[in-house]
């Protein structure tokens, strides 16, 4: 049977992509790490990674093992963590969210948390997905939200929400809010937009060329109530999540469409170490912060209509 050192380091060299980087993870040394990863080799009576140089790169025997340790892993912290815990919500939790997130859903969630948890700790980090990613990664937070993308090694993920582009202006500015916006009718527009390393930004970028949208002129603006207060202010727009606007569908301030003739949608995922288990109280704010996405969804739905077919 294979000691747990052995498959932790396997794992650490998987997601690390370097037997130097994974030794400093686990706290241990290069040729230790390279010991046991060939000792596994051994064991196993197959290769579990192309070595060139510095470059190492996992074989299809590798991929397959690694998808079986992780999953092993994971039921022994989980399991680790039930016998500590018994069930309680001891631990801290550490929760990432994007701003798309915080203005709307936050505090509803947190008030439903702490009202079932109410001596749990919590720490909520705000930033962007990359850095969101990066802290998922290292084990600085329990799981973060942010926008589907390609999956990322080291990390499992699911989908909290699908939810529908927006069309935001100052009030008054394109008339008819919450009416369908067929964006390539309303040029030249003036676009404020998140920044390149944004997945939104990409998908935004696309849209406009595949369907025809005239772009006058694009402001990069990774500030999200600055964005806000600037379209208020302004004949700039933004396209935003109908989540982040949950508060202000009423029309007070912005008219707010729906893109149409083709529909955008947005999809947000929860990321989580791949290899460690939530904890109770972690995974009951993921449970509470996915039920008041799937009533902001509804409430979109009630306002706007059904979600026209994505294709």
């Amino acid at each position: 049977m294979h000691s747990l050192r052995r498959i932790r380091s396997f794992v650490a060299v998987f997601e690390e992509g370097s037997f130097t980087a994974a030794a400093e993870r686990e706290g241990a040394t290069q040729s230790g790490v390279s010991q046991h990863v060939k000792q596994l080799e051994d064991d196993l009576g197959t290769v579990l990674f192309g070595r060139d140089g510095r470059t190492v790169t996992p074989t299809a025997a590798g991929r397959r093992y690694y998808d079986e340790c992780v999953a092993v892993l994971r039921r022994l912290d989980a399991a680790s963590r039930d016998m500590r815990a018994a069930g309680s919500f001891s631990d801290p939790v550490r929760v990432g969210l994007m701003p798309t997130f915080t203005r709307a859903l936050l505090a509803p969630t947190l008030t439903r948390f702490i009202a079932t948890a109410p001596t749990a700790e919590i720490k909520v980090t705000e930033a962007y997905s990359a850095v969101l990613t990066d802290l998922v990664l290292k084990g600085d937070l329990d799981f973060a939200v942010v926008p589907g993308s390609q999956p990322v090694v080291g990390l499992t993920s699911s989908l909290l929400l699908r939810d529908r582009e927006m069309l935001v202006a100052a009030k008054g500015r394109t008339g008819a809010h919450l009416a369908p916006a067929k964006l390539s009718e309303m040029g030249p527009l003036k676009f404020v937009l998140p920044g390149l390393q944004n997945a939104r930004r990409r998908n935004l970028e696309t849209y406009f060329a595949v369907n025809g949208v005239e772009v006058e002129r694009r402001l990069e603006l990774d500030a999200m109530m600055g964005t806000l207060r600037f379209v208020a202010a302004t004949d700039w727009i933004a396209v935003l999540p109908s989540v982040m606007m949950f508060d202000e569908l009423g029309g007070e301030r912005y008219d707010i469409r729906p893109l149409a003739q083709p529909p955008l949608f947005a999809d947000f995922v929860l990321i989580e170490p791949a290899r460690r288990a939530m904890t109770p109280a972690a995974k009951l704010f993921a449970e509470l912060l996915a039920e008041q996405s799937r009533a902001a969804a509804d409430f979109r739905r009630e306002r706007i209509g059904p979600d026209p077919d994505a294709g």
